[in-house]
């Protein structure tokens, strides 16, 4: 692929986003009646406080991403919108209100995630735990994903992800190495290929990451990080554009075309990969029922 300027569209706040981001407004019976729930239970779901827009579609696929251990992230990634500071203490009867929540949307797949809680001794993974026993007890049908933080490498914190079983533990890589320390500031990138090698070592069937493309990448390094992942057993991969949530976060350096998304899709399918979601508009949990098989 020709990877000079001339292959990239470069944003500016006047330059409307490429039509490959247009998103149509989610419709169908489905997405109408979860949306109906979510809004008279008051239901907490990624999918609606960060208007993903794969909502619909995942919402009319039995699929729905819930974050767990408040709002307030210990870490201030570039990237991410989601509020950094003091967070709040922990609410315990939140596993049961999310259990309860996937059952009142009859969810078939559920993604859990969180915010990173390093002012914590377990750094969550004790909520992480109750939250799957609690789905499984309430939903036993319902099948998971659980997208999880670091813990800071600490294996006994992620031997307590391992020990409930999920049928699909991801953990992002979210860029490249040369990137991680301006887009990840408290992250590090072996660290996260270490927890990552550790799943699998110890026994987790399915194991899973996601890059975001458009932060300053070359395509060598996009490429490399994704041999690392298959180095590492990852068995799954989403490949997607960042978008800058405010002006106070990293910009979008470029906007990637459809084009090398599938380049990547490819040469990750050829490395290996079960299962590559790679095109602009993915994120962490699309498709993700189909990441469990």
């Amino acid at each position: 692929m020709n990877n000079d300027t001339a292959s990239v569209i470069l944003p500016s706040e006047r330059q409307p986003k490429p039509k490959w981001l247009r998103v149509k407004l989610p419709t169908g019976k489905k997405y109408t009646e979860l949306r109906g729930l979510v809004d008279k239970y008051k239901l907490n779901t990624i999918c609606t406080s960060g208007s993903c827009p794969n909502m619909g579609e995942c919402w009319g696929e039995g699929t729905a991403t819930f974050m767990i251990l408040g709002n307030v992230c210990t870490r201030s990634c570039g990237f991410c919108g989601v509020k950094t500071g003091r967070p709040e203490d922990v609410d315990w009867d939140e596993p049961e209100k999310v259990a309860r929540s996937i059952k009142i949307m009859g969810i078939k797949h559920a993604v859990l995630t969180s915010v990173d809680r390093d002012d914590l001794k377990d750094m969550g993974s004790i909520m992480w735990a109750e939250t799957v026993k609690a789905v499984r007890r309430m939903n036993p049908e319902t099948t998971l994903e659980t997208l999880i933080p670091d813990f800071q490498g600490v294996e006994m914190h992620i031997d307590r992800i391992i020990d409930v079983a999920p049928e699909v533990v991801s953990h992002n890589i979210e860029t490249v190495k040369r990137l991680t320390r301006e887009v990840r500031i408290q992250a590090k990138y072996e660290r996260s290929m270490g927890v990552l090698k550790y799943l699998k070592q110890k026994g987790q069937r399915r194991t899973k990451s996601g890059i975001m493309l458009g932060l300053g990448e070359e395509r060598e390094e996009v490429i490399q990080t994704l041999h690392d992942l298959r180095e590492n057993d990852v068995d799954v991969v989403t490949i997607g554009q960042y978008l800058q949530p405010s002006k106070k976060h990293l910009p979008v350096k470029r906007f990637v075309l459809p084009d090398e998304f599938k380049e990547y899709e490819e040469i990750g399918l050829k490395l290996g990969f079960r299962h590559v979601e790679s095109s602009a508009l993915v994120r962490s949990s699309y498709k993700a029922q189909k990441h469990i098989n």
